[in-house]
């Protein structure tokens, strides 16, 4: 189904447009992580998570004046569907767990304990590391991905829109204070996956599009190569955007998971579409890319024409 048909959008010429909004949204980002960083979860922080479910009515404030009370008033609570909740501590003894339990059952009411678990200081620290070895290793193996497949100015650009939608998710996290946990880390690897699909799209349509043309111009030709994937981008975003969007509304303790998906799948969309084909743009009059390093169809056949005209030419002058 063709949603968007025979569009002609010049995306290139408002390039610096685009460059402002991610600016303007990274900036904040980085003042947010500046002044309030990021909320790390039990994951990563160390500390002890207990996940119960009240067999009556139940509420955020109840939970809180209780562990108030037990010196735990900084304490993580978050509400999931009905009753159910997700209590996150300071890393606690067996017995101090038990009290807790004990007091809010004596306190608000009977429950079922579905989850509990402990992380300690030097896991959480392993953790963190290894959350940024895997993201690192994912741009080394994209970078030679794209290397292969096309050539290593395709790279670089993908590489700074991947860079873009990551800082712009990592903004949000921090602006909301969304809980930074393992799930969150495969969502965000999970954006530099779809965005990477997109922009791996646009950038074969560019490709061969600089093939067809026996004199390209760049601007052009990568509009017309946005445009020609526009409807294919844009119905993806949406079908996409369908399963994960039940996700967010109905998976519980994987609505941050999916509200992290939503951002990649927006954020992924706008920058294949807006900044992948102009970055490149941006590298070939900065002189990172040579003109004649950009694929032209015949390149080869032309030089030889030329070669022969000038034999043609000579003889005749003898």
């Amino acid at each position: 189904m063709d949603i968007i048909k025979n569009t002609d959008i010049k995306f290139v010429s408002k390039r610096k447009k685009f460059y402002q909004i991610s600016a303007a949204i990274i900036l904040i980002g980085i003042i947010s992580l500046l002044f309030q960083g990021l909320n790390y979860g039990i994951d990563f922080a160390g500390g002890t998570l207990i996940q119960i479910d009240f067999e009556q009515n139940a509420s955020i404030t109840d939970i809180r004046d209780v562990l108030g009370e037990m010196n735990l008033a900084g304490s993580t609570i978050q509400s999931l569907s009905g009753n159910e909740f997700v209590i996150r501590t300071d890393q606690t003894a067996l017995q101090q767990r038990e009290e807790i339990l004990e007091t809010l059952k004596n306190r608000i009411g009977a429950f079922e304990v579905l989850k509990v678990e402990m992380v300690g200081p030097v896991i959480g620290e392993s953790l963190k590391r290894l959350a940024v070895f895997a993201i690192i290793f994912a741009f080394i193996g994209i970078i030679l991905y794209i290397t292969v497949r096309f050539e290593f100015k395709y790279a670089i650009t993908s590489i700074v829109a991947l860079g873009h939608d990551v800082l712009i998710a990592l903004a949000i996290l921090s602006v909301l204070q969304k809980e930074i946990s393992i799930p969150i880390i495969a969502a965000i690897l999970t954006i530099v996956g779809y965005s990477l699909n997109n922009t791996i799209v646009i950038f074969d349509r560019l490709r061969e599009n600089l093939k067809l043309k026996s004199r390209p111009i760049l601007e052009e030709t990568i509009d017309l190569s946005i445009n020609q994937s526009l409807t294919r981008t844009v119905n993806t975003a949406l079908t996409t955007l369908l399963p994960v969007l039940a996700l967010y509304f109905f998976g519980g303790t994987l609505s941050d998971f999916a509200f992290v998906l939503l951002i990649g799948i927006v954020v992924g969309t706008y920058s294949s579409i807006c900044m992948a084909g102009p970055l490149l743009l941006e590298l070939k009059k900065r002189g990172k890319v040579s003109f004649s390093s950009v694929p032209q169809a015949d390149q080869g056949k032309r030089e030889k024409k030329v070669k022969n005209a000038k034999k043609i030419k000579n003889k005749k002058k003898k």
